[in-house]
C-alpha cells in the first residue's frame, strides 16, 4: 500500500471533483435563480436535483461488482463518470441565463444539473469504496477530515468562485473555468494503481443483486444506527435551504455572497473538518457526533437574529449573518467529519461501495425531504421563526446519535 500522504492526496482530488457540481447546485443556483426573480417555492424545489445522491444506492451493487480489468476496479467507474460530468458542463457553458426568467429555462437548467449530479453521485460510490479499502480504522478521522475539506474546496469553486466570476466575466467564462478545473482533477486518476481486489469482494460479486442490502440491515449493530442516519441531517437541510435566499433579500450581491459568504464559509468548513477529524480520533465517535451537532444546531437558531433585523456585538445585520454563516459552516465541517468516520466504520470491505453508499443515501434522502418544504414554510411564518424551528429541531434530533453510536472497537467485539 502507498504512503498515507499519497492516499490522502488521491482522495483529496477525487472528492474535490465531486464538490464542484455540488457547489453549483446548492450554493450558486439558489442565488442565481433569486437574481432572476424566481419565487422561493421554485428555488426550494431545486432540492429534487439531489435525487441521484439519495437513490444512488440502487445502482451501487453494479458499481461494486462490475468493472473493466484493463482500467481497474474503481477506476472503471471513476474515469467515465468524470468524463460524463465534463461533457454536461460543456453544454451548460452554452446555456443562456436570461432564460431563467421563464419556467422552461429553469427546467432546462434543472435537467442539466440533474445529469451532473447523476454522474457525480455514481463516481462517489466508487470513490467511497476506494476510501474504505485504502484507509485503516485509525486513519479514518483524518481521512474523512480530508474528504470533507476537499469536498468543500470543490464547493468553493462551484459555488463561491463561480458567483464571483459570473458577476464579473459572465456565464461562459465561469463554466469554462469549471470545465478546465474538472479536466485537471482527472490527472491523478490516470496514474492510480489500485490495491488487489480482496477474495471476499470477488466472491460478493457472484451473490444475488439485493443480498448486499439485506445482509447490511441484518447486522445487529445497524438496527439502532439507522435512526441516526435518518435524523442527523434533517434540521440542517431545513435551515440551510433558506440561508442564501434570505441573504439576497437582505441586499447582499452575488459577488459579496461569493467572496464573503460561500468562500469564507467553505474555508471555515475546511478548518472545522480537519479539526473535527483530529478530535474524533481523540474524543471518540459518539461525543464528537453529538457535541459538534449540538453546536451546529445552535448556530442555525442564531440566524433568527439577522432575519429579525438585529445585529450582535455592534455589527450590522448583514455582517452578523455573514459571521453566523462562517461559524455554522465550521461546526458543520466538524460534525460531518465525525459522522463519516462512523459511517466508514460500518462499511464492510466486501461491500464497501454498497455499505457506504447506503448510509449516505439515507442521510441524503431523509435530509433532503426537509429541504423541499423550507420555502413554503418561510412564506408562511417568515425567516426568523423558520431558523428558530431548525435549530430546536437539530438539538432534539441528536438523541438517536447519543443512544446508538458505537466506537470501532465495540463494533468489532459485538458491543
Amino acid at each position: 500500500m502507498t504512503s498515507l500522504p499519497s492516499r490522502l492526496g488521491l482522495l483529496l482530488c477525487l472528492y474535490l471533483a465531486q464538490g464542484v457540481p455540488f457547489g453549483v447546485y446548492t450554493q450558486a443556483l439558489p442565488a442565481i435563480m433569486r437574481t432572476y426573480d424566481a419565487p422561493l417555492s421554485l428555488i426550494s424545489m431545486s432540492g429534487l436535483l439531489a435525487i441521484p445522491w439519495a437513490l444512488k444506492v440502487f445502482w451501487s451493487p453494479w458499481v461494486d461488482r462490475y468493472y473493466w480489468p484493463r482500467l481497474g476496479y474503481r477506476r472503471s467507474w471513476i474515469l467515465p463518470m468524470n468524463l460524463g460530468l465534463i461533457a454536461v458542463l460543456v453544454v451548460m457553458a452554452s446555456f443562456n441565463p436570461e432564460s431563467l426568467r421563464e419556467p422552461s429555462g429553469v427546467y432546462t437548467l434543472f435537467a442539466l444539473l440533474f445529469l451532473v449530479n447523476l454522474f457525480a453521485a455514481t463516481q462517489d460510490i466508487a470513490t467511497d469504496g476506494l476510501a474504505v479499502r485504502i484507509l485503516g480504522a485509525h486513519e479514518r478521522g483524518l481521512g474523512n477530515g480530508i474528504q470533507v475539506s476537499a469536498y468543500r474546496v470543490g464547493i468553493i469553486v462551484g459555488g463561491g468562485l463561480l458567483l464571483v466570476v459570473l458577476d464579473t466575466w459572465g456565464w461562459q467564462s465561469a463554466f469554462g473555468g469549471l470545465i478546465a478545473i474538472s479536466c485537471l482533477l482527472l490527472l491523478p486518476v490516470l496514474f492510480l494503481r489500485e490495491p488487489t481486489i480482496l477474495p471476499e469482494a470477488a466472491a460478493a460479486s457472484r451473490e444475488p443483486y439485493s443480498s448486499a442490502w439485506r445482509s447490511f440491515f441484518q447486522r445487529p449493530e445497524i438496527k439502532g444506527w439507522i435512526w441516526v442516519l435518518v435524523t442527523y441531517k434533517a434540521a440542517e437541510s431545513l435551515g440551510s435551504a433558506m440561508v442564501k435566499p434570505m441573504m439576497v433579500d437582505m441586499g447582499i450581491s452575488l459577488s459579496q455572497m461569493g467572496l464573503q459568504v460561500s468562500m469564507v464559509g467553505s474555508v471555515t468548513t475546511i478548518t472545522g473538518a480537519l479539526l473535527g477529524g483530529w478530535l474524533t480520533e481523540r474524543w471518540g465517535r459518539r461525543r464528537a457526533i453529538v457535541g459538534f451537532g449540538f453546536l451546529q444546531a445552535c448556530t442555525f437558531a442564531c440566524y433568527a437574529l439577522p432575519a429579525s433585523g438585529m445585529g450582535v456585538l455592534g455589527l450590522s445585520p448583514t455582517t452578523t449573518v455573514v459571521t453566523i454563516n462562517a461559524v455554522e459552516h465550521f461546526m458543520g465541517g466538524m460534525a460531518m467529519a465525525a459522522l463519516l468516520s462512523a459511517v466508514m466504520d460500518r462499511a464492510r470491505q466486501a461491500h464497501a461501495g454498497v455499505d457506504f453508499t447506503l448510509q449516505v443515501s439515507l442521510l441524503a434522502l431523509f435530509g433532503g425531504m426537509f429541504y423541499l418544504p423550507a420555502g413554503f414554510l418561510v412564506e408562511q411564518i417568515g425567516y426568523a421563526q423558520h431558523f428558530l424551528i431548525s435549530g430546536l429541531a437539530g438539538i432534539a434530533l441528536l438523541w438517536p446519535a447519543w443512544r446508538f453510536t458505537r466506537e470501532p472497537e465495540q463494533l468489532r467485539s459485538g458491543g
